[in-house]
């Protein structure tokens, strides 16, 4: 029998945030699930080892009085407050101020972590982008490690980079939309600006993801991870999907740095045409 081939493990080297190195590339959220109980097991079957929390209502309780850090093994978890709901900088700035708050008096390593966004209407819950940089950099001041939503358009990326975001997210689509990356292209160009000057950069794809397929290709596009919370608590199976969301990011990473074959016009032969015969002899 064939040997067995063995992965090397630089496929799956750790990402490195503020310091902080972690396995997994994947990163989930806690919103929208039918139950606690469904979303902890969800969560385990993804492998993440960072979650975001959502603070802005404050006592991280559901409609059943359930905590939702009950829910959650601290200890095995890094907890990303964000500031999902804010509409302008002063109010993510509370309630990023809020999270830490909160989240310092559990002792979890990501107190002073915040995935900062600020959203420009209701409708369509994209970025502010004037918002979304003069939050970066109250925030910053202020001791916080920032992790940026943001839209597509490299140079607002390069903004927020600039102004001292501990990691820049473009969206791949609108929150909760499950389109997809809408425009490989723009995320590549963020990519490129963001990674000229330091290749280590975290980038993390956030938002709009609907099936594995749509991790796998952020994830070939070099993003570094994926941020996602909807294509796991609301598909029909979120244990199941969340299983494919783990190993569709392991895929496509491996397929990044594996180094994909450039797409060609017409067919390439899988075989040399040199030294095929072309008639039979005695014929």
């Amino acid at each position: 029998m064939p040997a067995q081939i063995e992965i090397k493990p630089a496929s799956l080297a750790p990402l490195s945030i503020a310091g902080r190195g972690f396995q997994s590339r994947l990163f989930v959220g806690t919103g929208k699930y039918a139950s606690m109980e469904l979303m902890r097991d969800a969560l385990d079957a993804s492998g993440a080892q960072v979650v975001t929390v959502a603070v802005r209502r404050e006592r991280l309780f559901n409609e059943a009085g359930k905590s939702l850090l009950d829910f959650l093994d601290l200890a095995r978890f890094t907890i990303l407050p964000n500031t999902a709901g804010c509409f302008s900088a002063p109010d993510a700035v509370r309630v990023a101020r809020l999270g830490r708050e909160l989240l310092s008096q559990t002792g979890n390593a990501g107190a002073d972590w915040v995935k900062l966004e600020v959203l420009g209407d209701k409708k369509t819950l994209l970025p502010d982008p004037a918002g979304t940089l003069e939050a970066t950099r109250e925030l910053v001041k202020d001791g916080f490690k920032v992790l940026a939503y943001t839209s597509d358009d490299p140079i607002a990326a390069l903004r927020l980079k600039e102004a001292g975001a501990t990691s820049v997210m473009p969206a791949g689509s609108p929150i909760g939309s499950g389109q997809g990356v809408l425009n490989p292209a723009n995320i590549v160009l963020c990519l490129e600006l963001l990674k000229q000057a330091d290749p280590q950069f975290p980038v993390i794809v956030d938002a709009g993801v609907g099936s594995a397929s749509d991790v796998s290709v952020a994830m070939e596009l070099g993003a570094d991870g994926v941020l996602l919370n909807t294509a796991i608590a609301h598909a029909k199976d979120p244990v199941l999907m969340a299983h494919a969301m783990r190993h569709a990011l392991v895929a496509g990473r491996q397929s990044y740095l594996a180094g994909r074959i450039p797409k060609r016009l017409y067919a390439s032969a899988s075989s040399p045409w040199e030294g095929v015969i072309s008639h039979i002899p005695g014929e």
